[in-house]
């Protein structure tokens, strides 16, 4: 089967949600973390409005999926979401979904793509030409320090 690139829409809100939240349990949380930042790894209708996503389709069913945010200062945007369905991992989606994101981050002409990073994923981000400028403590776990990553040019 094909694979569908396309931009998410509110009838696949619930399906990208579950590829975020089955992603990220891949890596071995335990469900205690993952109750923690579930909402965190939930879309919502204000994420079709207010956000550039996309996914990535193969009969229908999401295999990855992209998130954009807003501009935050001048020329950068951030990348909130970038999550590949496990039984898809090491198909190069990961990278596509990079490619969709720069471009989304042009579109909203920014030169810098900011990516807060599950410490797992760093070394992808720095694979793809992001280098890290810092550290932030996580949305969802206290004490929980985070890399900070940005891809510029994009």
């Amino acid at each position: 089967m094909a694979l569908v690139f396309r931009r998410a829409t509110a009838e696949d809100l619930a399906a990208c949600s579950a590829l975020c939240l089955r992603s990220k349990a891949h890596w071995g949380y335990d469900a205690a973390f993952m109750r923690v930042c579930a909402a965190e790894l939930t879309l919502t209708a204000a994420d079709i409005v207010h956000t550039d996503l996309a996914l990535a389709e193969r009969a229908g069913v999401p295999q990855a999926v992209a998130q954009v945010g807003p501009a935050q200062a001048a020329g950068r945007v951030e990348l909130w979401k970038l999550f590949v369905a496990p039984g898809a991992m090491r198909q190069g989606l990961g990278r596509a979904m990079m490619v969709w994101a720069m471009a989304a981050a042009r579109a909203r002409a920014a030169r810098a793509l900011e990516i807060v990073a599950d410490p797992g994923a760093e070394p992808f981000y720095i694979h793809v030409g992001a280098r890290r400028v810092g550290a932030v403590p996580s949305g969802s776990i206290p004490d929980r320090i985070l890399p900070h990553l940005r891809l510029s040019p994009v």
